[in-house]
């Protein structure tokens, strides 16, 4: 009775595992059947702001769909003259093609728009340094005065990437301080500057991913952990919370971000 008695136990165990594999699975469905909805309905939001706002989206959209369907109709029926099976797998492809041109516009043209809108506001680099894909290790405002000018740090495999937004003399000396400081922890590592604006040697916010993702890769991942360990350790003038989520709006009032920036 009790070998039966525990072979009772370890098949009622088994199927409660079982059950239990099932709800994980089916709850791990429905989240990535929710996360996809809403990703649908926020790229339809987006499309609708934009189309509001940029009158050429939806004939440059068009057009980029038409063009390669009627270029593989071409290509099949004048040029290549192939049979119906086969004109209908290169219309199919024109399609597939014509489907991820209008998009690529609608991404690209958004993302301009943005940058349109985010650009000179203080936080909007620090904004743009959170949308980074990879493994960089983002410190926003490690250093920064009552006038939002800031100092952000990034940390990867091309060394430590200080980026400055603000008034350029202002952030200038704030780059030569932090710059400092940090060689002093981080030894041989290089230290790379950029002054995010649209002036003469500064990288324009809408180009400042493009341009840190180019940077050379000078040390490995382990590297990078002690480096972020070490710089952690370091005290900053400001606190990163001081910083607002995201590029201020215009129109925003500065003395109380400010005074509460002093309080910090």
């Amino acid at each position: 009775m009790q070998v039966e008695g525990g072979r009772i136990l370890v098949i009622m165990a088994g199927k409660q595992d079982k059950a239990a594999q099932k709800e994980a699975a089916a709850a791990r469905k429905a989240e990535r059947r929710g996360k996809f909805r809403a990703n649908v309905k926020n790229t339809f939001e987006a499309f609708k702001m934009q189309r509001r706002e940029d009158k050429l989206l939806l004939p440059l959209m068009v057009g980029a769909f038409i063009v390669p369907v009627v270029l593989a109709v071409v290509l099949s029926l004048v040029i290549l003259k192939l049979s119906v099976v086969s004109l209908v797998s290169t219309l199919v492809l024109g399609v597939l093609v014509g489907v991820l041109l209008a998009f690529i516009i609608f991404v690209r043209r958004a993302q301009r728009s943005m940058f349109d809108r985010v650009d000179g506001q203080p936080g909007a680099a620090a904004w743009v340094l959170d949308q980074l894909r990879g493994s960089w290790r983002v410190s926003q405002m490690v250093a920064g005065t009552t006038q939002m000018d800031a100092v952000h740090r990034v940390i990867g495999k091309p060394g430590v990437i200080l980026v400055a937004e603000g008034v350029p003399h202002r952030v200038k000396a704030l780059l030569a301080q932090e710059k400092k400081r940090m060689a002093r922890v981080v030894g041989t590592t290089p230290i790379y500057d950029i002054i995010v604006g649209n002036e003469e040697g500064q990288i324009p916010l809408r180009r400042l991913q493009q341009h840190i993702m180019k940077l050379s890769r000078n040390i490995s991942t382990s590297q990078v952990d002690t480096l972020e360990t070490r710089l952690a350790a370091l005290a900053s003038r400001s606190a990163g919370a001081a910083m607002p989520k995201g590029p201020l709006p215009q129109g925003a009032k500065m003395r109380n971000v400010q005074r509460a920036m002093r309080r910090r």
